[in-house]
Formats: structure tokens, C-alpha cells, sequence
């Protein structure tokens, strides 16, 4: 009977000593973790993973290594093991975090549609008011990184009215040109496009090429010279006419991507709240 009470002793002892050396083991990786000494913390979370039998600490060993390729660059291998915490997530807060660094690793390697894609079924899964918000927020800065800056501001508006990143948005919408109005005036006028824009130079000199090439087209015309003229109009008076209206939508598009990343600039070095 005393040995067997011994041999029962001995075990508990051992599984005691085993997790609380995993516990020792957590921390000092979690240690390594919050000093950004993410390489050296990815192998002790792994060692953690290799000894941890009963898989108590397996989400947060993968949600941390997930994180620290993810602050490394490396956005496949953290939405691997992001992955992996999912699927060993105990309560739904722990899923919805894994799930949302996911969404945030899409944002930064630029696959939007995905990103879109899990926000939607994350919608579906977690219905409830708590998680509406930050769900909001993470679509919101989808919409920005695909350039919608108005369905962005109507993401961020749903959060707060007087959200900051929904007047920045609007802010960047308000300020784009229209591609196509920059278009239609160019067919009704050349060179009004480039004004439009701002490219006022460009537009009087487009304007004046215009000008010259209809003229000389019409002078020969009237003078019966009709090859001369369907030289002229084909190889000059036209060709510049289409340029004007195929360069004033390049000069708005271009402006427009002014516009979006002086905003983007702004995202990156004075926006204070949380980025992907």
C-alpha cells in the first residue's frame, strides 16, 4: 500500500514539476515576446509547443509565434500558425482574436478580397453588438487599402460619426477628381480635362495643338485639298484630340493617387489609433 501511495506521489510530483517548468517556459517567452526579440521567442514558443503534452497553452504559443512573423514580415508563415491557434481556441474570444490577426496579415501582403471574404464570415459567426465595432473597423481599413475611400468612411461611421478616420476619408473623397467628367469635357474641349486637373500648362498646349491642327484640316478642306486634309486630321488634328482626352483621365487618375497617398502617409506616420 505505501508503495503504491509512493509511486501515486511521485507521479503527481512529476506532473506538477513538468507544468510548472511549462509555465517558467511561457513566461520567459512571453518575456522574449514583449522585448520585440521575436526570433529568439518564436523558438522558445516552439520548445514550449514540443513539451506541452496536454496542449494547455498550444492557442497562445501559436498566436504569439503567429505575431512575431507577422511584426518579422513574414505574413504567410503568421497566418499559419494563426491558423493553427484558431482551430485550439478555448473560448470565442481567443477565436475571434486569431481570426482578426488573420484579416490584419491579409490587409498587410495587400489580398483584399480575402480579407473582405473573412471579415464577412466573421460577421456571420459572431453576430453580437461586442464584436460589431472592431469588425467595422478592420473593413473599414480593407476599403482604404483597395482605394474606396467612400464605402471606407461608411465602415468607420457606423463606429463613431465623428470618427477620425471616417473625416479623414471623407476628406480624400471630397478631394479626388472625376476620371470621367475629366473625360467628357476633353471630348466637348481638349485640353479643359488637363485643366480640370490642374495641369493648366498641359491644357492650353493641348488646347493650342487642337486648334492649329483643326485649323489647317478646315483650311485645306476649303481650298478642295482633300487628301491634305485627311492627312492632317488623321495624322495630326485627331491624334492630338485623342491624346488630350486619353491624358486628361492619366492627370486625374494621378492626382487621385496624390491625394490617396498623402492620406496613406498620414495612416503610416501620424495616425495614432491601431494599424493592421
Amino acid at each position: 500500500m505505501k508503495i503504491r501511495a509512493f509511486i501515486f506521489l511521485q507521479i503527481i510530483s512529476s506532473i506538477i514539476y513538468a507544468q510548472l517548468n511549462l509555465g517558467k517556459q511561457l513566461q520567459f517567452a512571453n518575456e522574449l515576446f514583449d522585448s520585440s526579440n521575436y526570433f529568439d521567442a518564436v523558438t522558445e514558443y516552439k520548445r514550449l509547443l514540443f513539451f506541452d503534452d496536454r496542449a494547455e497553452y498550444s492557442w497562445e504559443a501559436n498566436y504569439k509565434i503567429g505575431l512575431s512573423y507577422k511584426y518579422g514580415g513574414f505574413y504567410d508563415l503568421a497566418i499559419n500558425y494563426l491558423k493553427i491557434s484558431e482551430l485550439n481556441g478555448n473560448t470565442s474570444d481567443e477565436i475571434f482574436l486569431s481570426k482578426i490577426e488573420i484579416v490584419r496579415c491579409n490587409l498587410l501582403r495587400k489580398t483584399i478580397a480575402t480579407a473582405f471574404r473573412l471579415l464577412d464570415e466573421i460577421e456571420t459567426d459572431y453576430p453580437t453588438d461586442e464584436f460589431k465595432d472592431e469588425i467595422n473597423y478592420w473593413r473599414g481599413w480593407a476599403f482604404m487599402l483597395n482605394n474606396d475611400w467612400e464605402n471606407a468612411a461608411m465602415e468607420f461611421s457606423k463606429i463613431d460619426s465623428n470618427h477620425e478616420l471616417k473625416t479623414l476619408c471623407m476628406t480624400v473623397e471630397e478631394n479626388k477628381y472625376s476620371i470621367i467628367f475629366a473625360k467628357v469635357i476633353s471630348y466637348l474641349l481638349p485640353g479643359s480635362g488637363y485643366i480640370y486637373s490642374g495641369e493648366y500648362l498641359q491644357g492650353l498646349l493641348s488646347f493650342g495643338w487642337n486648334l492649329l491642327g483643326g485649323y489647317f484640316t478646315i483650311k485645306a478642306i476649303g481650298e478642295q485639298r482633300i487628301f491634305d486634309a485627311f492627312v492632317i486630321s488623321e495624322l495630326g488634328w485627331l491624334r492630338f484630340y485623342r491624346g488630350s482626352i486619353e491624358g486628361a483621365e492619366k492627370s486625374a487618375e494621378s492626382k487621385n493617387m496624390q491625394i490617396a497617398n498623402q492620406a496613406y502617409n498620414y495612416l503610416k506616420n501620424k495616425y495614432e489609433g491601431i494599424k493592421p
